[in-house]
């Protein structure tokens, strides 16, 4: 009973599409008829909208960071599944025919619900590659990677010095799967990127 409650509110709190709802709500507009399609902060950010943008984003992590947060509380046994629920909420959101964002505002909540270190560490990479490359979807790879290799050096090293450390084998495979569920969401990026098609965020 205890997995099957935690399947459902998990997925159903990642599955609310914020950038519709606000984007709709403020302007009339269809956010999926804006700029990439995508329900993300970053598109939203398109619409020429900074505060909508900025609300997504705070939204969108909201919702990884409270379904998790409350699994870690009751049921810390389940935090793994309560994770990666939320964030195929995100992407594959029941209310619109299983089409939303790509992942990264929830995944980044989900982060700051297990570590406050590695959410410090994803948005420092991201804003720095992002001034580098200005590209959201570079940003975004590139940082969920540095979490997960910081996640596996980070053991590896203090380990080293205190064999009696660990980070927990499930945490790491679950930041490995958010890792390639990124890649998979931003497959279309990636192929823009060759293709010297991307569009860059202009700051």
């Amino acid at each position: 009973m205890d997995i099957i409650l935690v399947i459902v509110f998990s997925y159903l709190s990642g599955s609310i599409p914020f950038g519709l709802i606000l984007t709709k709500f403020a302007s009339g507009q269809d956010i999926r008829k804006i700029g990439s399609g995508n329900i993300g902060a970053t598109n939203v950010f398109r619409t020429g909208n900074k505060f909508l943008a900025v609300s997504t984003l705070l939204l969108d992590a909201l919702k990884g960071y409270a379904p998790v947060i409350i699994t870690k509380q009751y049921l810390p046994e389940l935090i793994q599944l309560s994770c990666l629920m939320a964030f195929l909420g995100h992407i594959f959101p029941i209310w619109i025919k299983f089409k939303g964002g790509k992942g990264v505002a929830t995944y980044l909540g989900i982060l700051f619900a297990l570590s406050y270190g590695l959410s410090f560490l994803f948005i420092f990479t991201w804003v720095v590659v992002l001034l580098i490359f200005k590209y959201s979807s570079i940003s975004s790879i590139f940082s969920s990677m540095a979490v997960l290799m910081v996640t596996l050096i980070k053991d590896t090293a203090l380990k080293s010095f205190d064999q009696n450390i660990n980070i927990s084998a499930d945490i790491k495979l679950i930041l490995f799967i958010f890792f390639i569920l990124i890649i998979f969401t931003h497959k279309k990026n990636i192929s823009n990127l060759i293709n010297k098609t991307e569009h860059k965020i202009k700051l």
